[in-house]
């Protein structure tokens, strides 16, 4: 009866902030202490930074896996599905049904001025997170260096992911040399680490198989799925750099987890089979490895060969999608208002850090529509 009890609790909280979690996954995490740790009491707060720390060990959406943690502690196995389903689905939903209106009505004179706005608004929200994460990132000038290295390799060309998990197998090797260790003992799931291409169609089931080896794959932020689905999508061919800006915006303007994104995605690839493909192969792994993982919390967070991986890739990081950022910025900024949306979403975000990024994207749409008639 209490399980039973405890499960109802964490399907109605975590349902509730799926709703109303806009921001991003900072503020979904903060959304998430206050009601756990604040207001109900379900765990202390150290042990809810302990969780916290665990998220930066395996791949997926980081917010989205503190639900499942969370819901796991409080009403065992079936309290980790329930509560990442509940967190997910508003956001799946609601996701697609933007899809389905941009699909159908985004290239409409009457909606264009205000994607238009959105385009270089979202650009700012994301340059300013990646500068706060970059501030907490370089904990080194190896790693400095690292990471500007990584910039030049993306912008010249070189595939996002094999740059990225290039960095973190760099980052393990610097440590060993640093350390002159006599053996390695390795606690990644490198063996995911497979960057061969699909021949992609519009196949629901290649949708899926592409979207759950990004999720498989996928460490850091929600903001690090940009560079992977550039790398799987734009490079080739299949999704323009302007649908991955939207998709970047949608992620942004709706609540829950960025991932969400690849609900947008894949409905542009295949439709509403398309959307349902990309959604469940973009969470599931974080389901399993939450699962698997969550019994091995506290000999993953005391292994110094993670915490090197894991400095080393959230600095390439950081660099990659700063790197994409420039290349979105040519086809976004080109003519007076764009670059004005721009530099007053950057101020914005800058400025007032605690102002939702859901009311700075809605600022620079309603701004690219009243532009339009200058």
């Amino acid at each position: 009866m209490e399980q039973k009890k405890n499960l109802k609790e964490v399907a109605k909280l975590f349902l509730k902030l799926g709703v109303i979690g806009f921001g991003g996954p900072a503020v979904h995490i903060a959304m998430i202490e206050e009601e756990v740790v604040r207001k109900r009491k379900w765990m202390d707060h150290q042990h809810f930074l302990d969780l916290v720390g665990a998220t930066n060990l395996i791949p997926g959406p980081n917010s989205t896996e503190m639900t499942m943690h969370i819901g796991k502690e409080r009403a065992g196995w079936k309290g980790l599905v329930v509560a990442g389903a509940c967190f997910i689905t508003p956001a799946v939903i609601i996701t697609a049904l933007f899809a389905w209106a941009y699909q159908q009505y985004g290239h409409l004179p009457q909606v264009a001025p205000f994607i238009y706005g959105i385009k270089p608004a979202i650009i700012a929200v994301v340059v300013v997170g990646m500068i706060n994460l970059g501030r907490k990132a370089l904990k080194s000038v190896q790693l400095a260096v690292i990471g500007v290295l990584a910039a030049i390799a993306v912008l010249t060309g070189m595939n996002e992911i094999v740059v990225l998990f290039g960095a973190g197998v760099l980052g393990i090797v610097l440590f060993f040399l640093q350390q002159r260790a006599n053996s390695a003992r390795l606690i990644a799931p490198l063996v995911l680490l497979q960057v061969q291409q699909f021949n992609l169609s519009l196949s629901p089931v290649q949708t899926f198989l592409t979207f759950l080896k990004i999720g498989s794959i996928l460490y850091g932020t929600g903001y690090v799925l940009f560079a992977f689905l550039d790398a799987e999508l734009v490079a080739t061919g299949l999704l323009s750099k302007q649908q991955l800006i939207d998709a970047i915006a949608v992620g942004q303007f709706t609540p829950g987890p960025v991932f969400s994104s690849a609900t947008f995605i894949g409905w542009q690839l295949g439709g509403m089979g398309g959307a349902v493909a990309a959604s469940i192969g973009i969470f599931l792994p974080s389901f399993l490895f939450v699962a698997l993982l969550n019994p091995l919390i506290p000999k993953l967070r005391r292994s110094k060969v993670m915490a090197a991986f894991l400095d080393t890739v959230n600095v390439a990081s950081v660099a990659i999608i700063l790197s994409i950022m420039i290349e979105m910025s040519r086809a976004a900024l080109l003519d007076w208002r764009a670059i004005v949306i721009a530099i007053a979403g950057f101020v914005m975000a800058f400025a007032f850090p605690k102002v939702n990024t859901a009311f700075i994207v809605a600022g620079g749409a309603l701004a690219g529509y009243l532009l339009h008639f200058v």
